[in-house]
């Protein structure tokens, strides 16, 4: 983990989740907590080095990879820890991620591991979207739901910690189809993050950017391709069960699926953005067979 400033008082641990830092006087406030005990030590040990202050925690959403390292901080340090409303339940009951990604079933034992299972934090105090004081610091809150369903972005001045509302180009291109809960609510964060007056943002996974707006344009493009493309293996058929249309996809893409967590995750991406063609009024939904199926208008 990198420990790369920004400005006088913002920094950022780049990894492959970063994690945002803020300095004051007295306080400092991580953004996140990485993926694991292993990452908020690195963390940890460059802070004390420097003597300086870690008295607060906000996390910006529920997936493991940005709070798993919480417990272990919050066993170490005296710190007090935020987190969205509706994001707070899962961060308390971290079975809740596998349990929903798996239609609310008891989940089974593959999909309880550290990438969709984080270890439980207590919640110290539960935030929304507008200004809001973390300790002495007050800042502004963005609702940036789309990826998560109510990921919050810090803005601090003019600088945004934008968590996981935007990728950066590698990030897109890793994971071909990207991980999204609600295909309309994630262009709609894309296309507010365009019309915020900010001069530079953090996302989640990648480089702080000044010209970040490209990247944002850039994501847009992106999930409007595989929309597009979505549209396409639908239309094939006069209808198709859902479960075909996410295995044809992903073979479309070049996804391979040959584990518990990766079919969770593509599943419930695959399905956000045919969410999102049914509110467009291209396809929709029937029942045909005793299955769920898609057809286009």
């Amino acid at each position: 983990m990198e420990l790369k400033q920004i400005d006088e008082q913002c920094y950022y641990f780049k990894g492959a989740v970063n994690i945002g830092y803020i300095k004051t006087d007295n306080e400092g406030i991580l953004i996140d907590a990485g993926l694991d005990e292993s990452a908020i030590k690195k963390v940890i040990k460059q802070i004390d080095e420097r003597s300086w202050p870690l008295t607060h925690l906000f996390i910006t959403h529920a997936h493991a990879d940005h709070f798993g390292g919480a417990a272990y901080l919050v066993k170490k340090k005296a710190i007090k820890v935020y987190a969205p409303d509706i994001e707070s339940a899962i961060i308390n009951f971290p079975v809740l991620e596998p349990i929903y990604l798996q239609n609310g079933n008891k989940p089974y034992k593959e999909l309880r591991n550290k990438f969709v299972e984080g270890k439980s934090v207590a919640i110290d105090e539960t935030c929304i979207e507008g200004k809001y004081w973390i300790g002495s610091l007050e800042v502004t809150l963005h609702n940036v739901s789309g990826h998560s369903y109510h990921m919050l972005a810090v803005q601090v001045n003019d600088i945004l910690y934008a968590a996981d509302s935007y990728f950066d180009e590698k990030t897109l291109i890793k994971h071909n189809i990207p991980y999204i809960i609600d295909g309309t609510e994630t262009i709609d964060t894309l296309q507010k993050l365009i019309q915020m007056n900010v001069k530079g943002a953090l996302p989640g996974h990648g480089d702080y950017e000044e010209d970040f707006k490209e990247t944002v344009e850039k994501n847009i493009v992106y999930h409007k391709q595989v929309e597009a493309e979505l549209l396409k293996i639908i239309s094939r058929e006069k209808s198709t069960p859902i479960d075909v249309i996410i295995a044809e996809f992903c073979q479309y893409r070049g996804v391979k699926v040959d584990n518990m967590t990766s079919w969770a995750l593509y599943r419930t991406a695959v399905c956000s953005y045919i969410k999102k063609l049914v509110e467009d009024q291209q396809v929709q939904i029937v029942f045909e067979n005793n299955f769920l199926s898609v057809k286009r208008l």
